[in-house]
């Protein structure tokens, strides 16, 4: 008997290459390979690849490194955002076999022969112009939360950004499609779905290949929200100008719909926005921020900015540190600006010192740890609902309340992918919260 072959998998970067990752697995579990951790020997290695920042790029030599370690003959194999950038950089890297761009990475099967390595690694990448047609994905399997894709590509010119390089024009899942999809994850008995795409706000364009609005984000909430058997429902990143009051009145009343909204800012001077070519002003985002807390006080708001872009002076750093400073906000992801090829950032002005970036980008780190604990703080003596993790860390399991509070409690493994009403009683040294179980709402 043949005996049935391995395939191991690494995913960099965002949720949205989590969920394509998963699956991509599943193509291969239809073909009759076996999926293992990717620290084991396998046939064959599948890295997802992310190129937001400098360092992703970086570290794919590295995992390339780790996957021949474990089977020096092992096929080796490289899709996602960077195999589509920057193909023949890929290729060249000593032990990939094969790079595939957007539209080749999910029929990775198709390419796939006697997994004998190659002398050079092979390329197959479109043209991005041919990013024109949607491809739905959905992790489950993985973690307790399951990620599921509802849009893809993006149609805005953020001249930071190669996002729209490397994953074509904005498009949308059908509307049926992505409640099919939010039942079939349900029905695996996973608790909480969050949505995920490049622009989720903009779902709805090219739904049917038309490049106008089939649906909207709010029609798609409000019939995710009827779907039976689901416990709760997270939205991902989504813009500020693309968050309206309706989706956030909905989200505020919802039955499964969480209190937890994560808004990319970017930059709090309007000055640098501009050079962003970002669509809304700080004035918006305080706009939004402040909608949210009125019906939702205890919700959990998380932003994305970038220091160290081109022109962005002490002034602006700091204009931009105080605006996030005053804001009522819970966490920050920071991002240092790293140049990318082929962008308008690339070539403007005012570069700005890599050993300032990263001071600039120290004190932001540093502001977003003070607002994470001030909002814990804020959270302490109320009820809230936990959903556990599947990992032992160091002896504990983690959860996160439905507004993104992290908690942790003894290891027990009774508790994985369960939900409990507790209440929050205090922060720890680790900055995690303890808690008392109140009641238990699903085994």
């Amino acid at each position: 008997m043949n005996r049935r072959k391995k395939v191991a998998f690494y995913t960099l970067g965002c949720k949205l290459n989590f969920s394509e990752t998963s699956t991509i697995a599943r193509n291969f579990n239809e073909e009759g390979f076996d999926r293992v951790d990717f620290s084991e020997p396998a046939d064959i290695y599948v890295i997802n690849t992310c190129s937001v920042t400098e360092n992703a790029d970086k570290r794919f030599k590295t995992i390339v490194k780790q996957a021949q370690k474990s089977n020096p003959e092992a096929f080796v194999a490289a899709v996602g955002c960077y195999a589509q950038l920057k193909p023949q950089e890929l290729a060249d890297i000593n032990g990939v076999d094969l790079v595939l761009g957007v539209t080749e990475k999910f029929k990775i099967t198709d390419y796939i022969n006697d997994l004998s390595k190659n002398d050079f690694g092979e390329v197959h990448s479109c043209e991005i112009e041919e990013a024109d047609f949607y491809i739905g994905s959905f992790s489950f399997g993985d973690r307790t939360r399951a990620f599921l894709k509802v849009q893809d590509g993006c149609d805005y010119k953020c001249t930071y950004c190669t996002i729209p390089l490397a994953r074509g024009i904005s498009r949308s899942d059908t509307l049926e499609n992505v409640l099919s999809n939010a039942k079939e994850i349900s029905d695996k008995g996973i608790k909480e779905i969050v949505l995920t795409g490049v622009n989720i706000g903009d779902y709805g364009k090219g739904e049917f290949g038309n490049k106008t609005h089939e649906h909207t984000f709010y029609e798609l909430v409000q019939k995710l929200d009827e779907v039976e058997g689901i416990e709760r429902l997270r939205i991902s990143s989504i813009e500020p100008n693309l968050l309206k009051n309706e989706t956030i009145e909905f989200v505020a009343k919802s039955k499964t719909f969480v209190p937890h909204f994560h808004i990319p800012l970017q930059s709090g001077s309007n000055e640098i926005l501009k050079l962003m070519r970002r669509r809304y002003m700080r004035e918006l985002y305080v706009d939004r921020v402040s909608k949210i807390k009125t019906v939702m006080p205890h919700a959990c708001i998380g932003v994305d900015v970038i220091v160290g872009f081109p022109g962005e002076t002490d002034d602006h750093f700091l204009e931009t540190y105080n605006f996030l400073n005053e804001l009522e906000i819970s966490y920050l992801h920071v991002f240092t600006y790293s140049e990318r090829d082929n962008t308008v950032a690339a070539n403007l002005e005012g570069v700005v010192p890599k050993n300032v970036r990263s001071k600039r980008s120290k004190m932001l780190r540093g502001l977003s740890a003070k607002k994470r604990r001030a909002f814990y703080e804020s959270q302490i003596g109320s009820l809230r609902t936990v959903l556990f993790e599947g990992e032992n860390k160091e002896g504990y399991i983690h959860g996160f309340t439905e507004n993104y509070v992290k908690v942790k409690t003894p290891w027990n493994p009774n508790l994985v992918n369960t939900l409990h009403q507790v209440e929050l009683s205090e922060i720890d040294e680790d900055g995690l919260v303890r808690f008392e179980f109140i009641q238990v709402f699903s085994l």
